[in-house]
């Protein structure tokens, strides 16, 4: 049964339809099971929401069927009243001192400053370690090497020319004559 199908049920209940749809539905409910149960239903909730709160009836004690002596907008705002009262009030946000908010900012990048300086340590260590080295050999002249060190910002250059060779038994102008 679709529910267009219920809501023309209800409403032939209420009484609620025209005259023409009410004959249409008297004759549905003549050849429908389905349609009859779900009319005697819906008469059975009927009559027990109106029996529901009088005194005497299936459930509702006498006592449960008395009023309230206050108007309904006083019983109610007697409700909310209570009802705000038992919930808690947030407490008063208090501003936090320089120092408090200092370190609230300090302590994490510190964080990140120790996780960043470790990782970068640690890749270094696994990455070998090590600074290439440079040594150099200039085939022109075989008595000169060059050594550069990267790591420490050095270059060095040895010159291994003998005393007896001829550019040192040269006297140039730059050097003290011997005595």
């Amino acid at each position: 049964m679709t529910p267009d199908e219920q809501l023309k049920l209800q409403a032939f209940l209420d009484g609620e339809l025209p005259e023409k749809d009410t004959r249409e539905v008297a004759a549905w409910l003549a050849r429908d099971a389905d349609a009859t149960s779900l009319l005697g239903e819906l008469r059975n909730t009927r009559k027990a929401l109106a029996d529901f709160g009088k005194p005497g009836s299936a459930g509702v004690s006498p006592a449960s069927a008395l009023k309230v002596p206050e108007s309904r907008e006083f019983y109610w705002s007697k409700i909310q009243r209570e009802i705000e009262r038992s919930t808690p009030m947030a407490a008063p946000v208090k501003s936090a001192s320089l120092f408090t908010l200092f370190r609230r900012i300090l302590m994490p990048l510190g964080a990140v400053a120790v996780l960043v300086l470790g990782g970068i340590f640690t890749f270094h260590e696994f990455a070998g370690g090590q600074h290439a080295v440079q040594v150099n050999a200039l085939l022109g002249d075989a008595g000169a090497f060059t050594y550069r060190d990267e790591a420490q910002g050095m270059t060095v250059v040895w010159l291994s020319y003998p005393a007896e060779n001829k550019f040192a038994e040269k006297p140039s102008g730059d050097t003290l004559p011997a005595k």
